[in-house]
């Protein structure tokens, strides 16, 4: 009887350290949202091609502690009658707040670079489908859309940095939703997101959006920045699109992102601590019998 009693104390014991290594990262979803295009502005988002420059744009999201991002969306124009399938890769990229991942001070070639994006990407989190560390699906939202101004090439350094826009654009409104297959892990900061998109023909137009929300409970994001872009000839400064080129914002951009919450160690350890103590009290109570 004794020798039964040890094989099921010890199964216990198997099975609270199998739940120990068993427990992921993943404790509650997190969702970070700016909602839907207010149709104010869209702006170039697009790798370097035959006779194209790279243009980028980035929009900002805190994390309130370590996160493994899963999911994201966003939401821009392609141009009238162009099949989704002209969409060949997409791209997405992470950036810490200036003045991380950058150079100190810098060029002066932009009015300011206080809350802009960092000179350089989080190598580590940038997913590309091209790549194979994302997936991605496109979807019609509405198939003629009209966006009141545009941000294409009138990206240059000061004095010459208020250009007012390119005029409006009439296009495909598509919502890109992204999977990455390995998951984006941070540590709790505040970031920029930057998608990029490569079409066949023709440049993606980045929507924006209005102030965004906390998705989780539907409290305003009160650390909002504003949207910033830059080109290769800019690069690595950024400008402000609606305050430096078109003093028309400042602006946000359409996207979400979703994922899992990581717990701190200290989490983890407790829930640690719990099963074990609560096998060593079942080894009182079981052995009294």
């Amino acid at each position: 009887m004794r020798n039964l009693k040890h094989k099921i104390l010890r199964l216990v014991i198997l099975a609270t350290l199998l739940i120990l290594t068993a427990v992921t990262p993943a404790v509650a979803d997190v969702f970070f949202s700016t909602g839907v295009t207010d149709g104010l502005i869209g702006t170039l988002s697009r790798p370097a091609g035959p006779g194209t420059i790279q243009t980028e744009t980035a929009d900002d999201f805190v994390l309130s502690q370590p996160t493994s991002i899963t999911n994201a969306t966003f939401v821009g124009l392609l141009p009238s009658g162009a099949p989704l399938s002209s969409i060949t890769n997409v791209e997405i990229e992470f950036y810490h707040v200036f003045p991380k991942d950058s150079v100190v001070p810098p060029s002066g070639n932009v009015l300011t670079r206080a809350n802009s994006p960092a000179d350089v990407e989080i190598g580590s989190a940038t997913r590309e489908s091209a790549a194979g560390t994302l997936t991605f699906t496109a979807a019609i939202v509405n198939p003629n859309f009209t966006v009141a101004n545009t941000v294409v090439n009138g990206i240059n350094k000061i004095p010459n940095q208020f250009t007012g826009g390119e005029g409006s654009a009439t296009g495909e409104e598509v919502q890109i939703s992204v999977v990455f297959t390995t998951p984006v892990v941070l540590p709790d900061d505040h970031y920029f997101f930057r998608p990029e998109v490569e079409l066949s023909s023709g440049g993606f137009l980045w929507l924006s959006a209005p102030k965004p929300i906390n998705a989780a409970d539907g409290t305003p994001f009160l650390q909002d920045l504003q949207s910033w872009i830059r080109n290769d000839n800019l690069a690595p400064d950024w400008a402000r699109i609606g305050t430096d080129i078109t003093h028309q914002g400042p602006f946000n951009a359409v996207f979400s992102l979703s994922g899992e919450k990581i717990p701190e160690p200290s989490t983890l350890l407790l829930i640690g601590s719990g099963l074990i103590g609560l096998v060593g009290y079942g080894r009182k109570k079981f052995f009294r019998k």
